[in-house]
């Protein structure tokens, strides 16, 4: 009876975290038709378009293999082999990666479209916007190389297993490492992580600043904010603030919450990391659109037609 309780549990649990993800699949699945819909009307794309499309691809395919991996620990069927757990691993963390490297892009090139033509971002404007796509790749694999290293520790769980062996997930286990060479596997992770959120910082804080003395200017000069509102540079702007702010708050508490890791197996605590750790993939879709002044008029223009 306690078994089936538990598997009754175990499918609630998976059911809630599948319907997160399909939430930020459809998010991100529209958000990238929007961005190709806007191309084949031969929109001129911004600084901006680049990071956006690629982020919502990374969140499509990080969501896809998070659903995989949820599957085994709340569902688990036929074991992975070792090869499979290594390769589920590595694509778990780097699309990770990738997600903080292209949101990191996305603030510092939101920063550079607002810097004034007297500035020394000013030059970076007139890049094509495919030619950041380069610096995001340079920026991935510097990412990566930290904490690729970390695979080879990854294994599948042996059939007698060891109070050493850290568990994952059902198939997948984190083989006993040294002292020593953890905590430098931790220095190198936090060390990482502060450069790509202090630029996220420093660019978001340049945004601010911008923003506030605009409104200042516009205060000043007796003028209406009707500017401040209708410009797509401050809609974006306040867009990509917004999502620099969700960002930060789920990556800190994804930070906390690993750092209290529980070596247990208790499903509750890894429904936690996976839905807290995933949630910005979810959401970061809907706050990019809520600021698209064409979306925002579809939707309106629906929202008559059903009151009609």
């Amino acid at each position: 009876m306690n078994k089936i309780n538990e598997l009754s549990y175990n499918i609630k649990i998976r059911n809630t975290l599948y319907f997160e993800a399909a939430i930020g699949l459809s998010g991100n699945s529209f958000l990238l038709l929007f961005q190709v819909f806007k191309f084949i009307r031969g929109q001129r794309p911004r600084l901006t378009d680049p990071p956006i499309i690629l982020l919502a691809l990374i969140h499509l395919l990080m969501l896809l293999v998070m659903s995989l991996v949820a599957s085994d620990i709340f569902m688990p069927g036929k074991r992975w082999s070792d090869s499979t757990c290594k390769f589920v691993m590595f694509l778990y963390r780097f699309f990770r990666s990738l997600s903080l490297c292209a949101t990191s892009l996305l603030s510092i090139l939101q920063a550079i479209t607002l810097s004034p033509r007297n500035s020394c971002l000013a030059k970076f404007k007139h890049k094509s916007p495919y030619h950041m796509l380069g610096c995001l790749l340079f920026l991935s694999i510097f990412y990566s190389s930290i904490s690729s290293p970390l695979i080879k520790y990854i294994a599948a769980i042996p059939n007698l297993t060891s109070p050493g062996f850290i568990y994952i997930t059902q198939s997948c286990c984190l083989v006993p490492i040294s002292y020593s060479v953890w905590n430098t596997f931790y220095t190198l992770f936090t060390l990482r992580d502060v450069i790509f959120v202090g630029l996220m910082a420093i660019s978001s804080a340049y945004m601010v600043t911008f923003l506030y003395r605009h409104k200042k200017q516009s205060q000043f000069l007796h003028s209406t904010n009707r500017s401040l509102k209708s410009s797509p540079e401050h809609r974006a702007t306040q867009s990509i603030l917004c999502l620099m702010s969700f960002f930060v708050v789920m990556y800190t508490l994804d930070s906390v919450i690993s750092y209290l890791r529980n070596p247990s197996n208790d499903p509750i605590f890894y429904f936690i990391v996976i839905l807290v750790g995933h949630s910005y993939a979810s959401v970061s879709p809907f706050l990019v659109l809520s600021t698209e002044k064409h979306v925002i008029h579809i939707l309106k223009c629906y929202g008559r037609t059903v009151d009609i």
